[in-house]
């Protein structure tokens, strides 16, 4: 007798080709769960050009279904719930991933055959605002089973008792970072610092920049090479000339995954100083720290958020308070000083992370 193909439907607030960390997750998801052997329908909402998404989607094994961006979001949300419930209806299991998601997963859960799963990352379950927190864990109370990608990300929503949590860590995957690249990169300075998130207060780009002015007493040729979108670069270029750093500091700008490769291969640490915002809004893993480790590029991160499920301190890296200068300059040195023990603890730090290894935890926890 033939297997039966199982149906799971991923409904997540981002999805390539834009970055995002919810999106890079949601991608790797469908496309090693469609490899496993289901079938994987993906519904995402419309966040580049048409052109750039179908194509994009033309090339995945997993069926995506966009909703198209409207001037008006509430008829965006209209077609995401209907869509949702459509695909639903017959499916084995409803995969829900980031804010709005979770809130469909547990409206459509009364009215829907599947089993639903959610997958929490970080932001969506720490908000402080009252209402939002209410509801956000009101609907993680429906849910059949929950994900949580880092055990920070647990940690938030321990006070709920949830039944069926586990943590399973974020992947990565080699094949988007091995691509053939024929553009030579040379990297200015010694030692080369580098930062891979959207450029904003909550990635830490400005904690580092505050770091540099002790930083350079020991490291005068040094430089920080800051890579992806510039939403909030303004800021941090005032701060670097208030500390007259702006010299040492390259904002790179949004990056390919060939050029990204370049970045990596040349650069000697990677550093992601993250914050929690007032908000709630937290680093819920850090991807980039376990891409950096591939290359065998050591990192430092910071502690109280999901970066320290990314970081194996003292081994792929060090984790800091990331507001101490003192501590941030004595982690530079602990690792440029022990460069080729920190390169190989890295780089086998980065195998268990891996996708074609994630997704067997996927799969053994859905199927259970």
């Amino acid at each position: 007798m033939s297997k039966v193909t199982k149906h799971i439907v991923l409904l997540t607030s981002e999805f390539p080709p834009l970055p995002g960390g919810i999106g890079n997750h949601a991608y790797n998801l469908a496309e090693y769960l469609q490899q496993s052997g289901y079938k994987v329908s993906v519904i995402a909402d419309q966040r580049d050009s048409i052109e750039n998404e179908t194509k994009f989607d033309s090339e995945l094994q997993s069926n995506v279904y966009r909703v198209a961006l409207k001037r008006t979001r509430y008829f965006m949300y209209v077609k995401r719930i209907w869509l949702c419930f459509k695909l639903s209806k017959s499916a084995d299991y409803l995969i829900c991933s980031g804010k709005f998601p979770l809130w469909i997963g547990a409206i459509l859960k009364p009215i829907i055959s599947a089993k639903t799963i959610a997958v929490i990352h970080g932001t969506e379950v720490n908000f402080t605002n009252p209402k939002l927190k209410k509801s956000i864990n009101s609907s993680l109370n429906r849910f059949d089973k929950i994900i949580a990608v880092s055990s920070f990300t647990k940690a938030l929503v321990d006070d709920l008792i949830l039944k069926n949590i586990t943590v399973i860590p974020n992947g990565f995957s080699v094949s988007r970072l091995e691509d053939n690249n024929t553009d030579i990169l040379e990297l200015v300075g010694h030692p080369k610092l580098l930062t891979v998130g959207n450029v904003t207060e909550r990635k830490g780009q400005a904690n580092v920049i505050k770091h540099l002015p002790d930083l350079i007493k020991k490291y005068p040729d040094l430089h920080y090479h800051c890579v992806g979108f510039e939403t909030e670069a303004d800021a941090c270029v005032d701060l670097a000339k208030s500390l007259d750093v702006f010299e040492y500091v390259t904002f790179h700008g949004h990056v390919t995954h060939k050029q990204l490769k370049s970045f990596y291969e040349n650069a000697d640490i990677c550093v992601m100083l993250s914050k929690t915002m007032q908000t709630g809004d937290v680093e819920g893993f850090g991807i980039a720290l376990i891409e950096a480790n591939h290359f065998g590029l050591p990192t430092i991160g910071a502690k109280g958020c999901g970066i320290e499920d990314a970081v194996s301190n003292e081994k792929s890296g060090l984790l800091i308070d990331g507001q101490d200068s003192k501590e941030f300059v004595n982690a530079v040195i602990m690792i440029l000083d022990n460069k080729a023990t920190y390169e190989k603890g890295a780089k086998s730090w980065s195998e268990l992370h891996q996708w074609q290894h994630i997704i067997k935890h996927y799969i053994d926890f859905i199927d259970s």
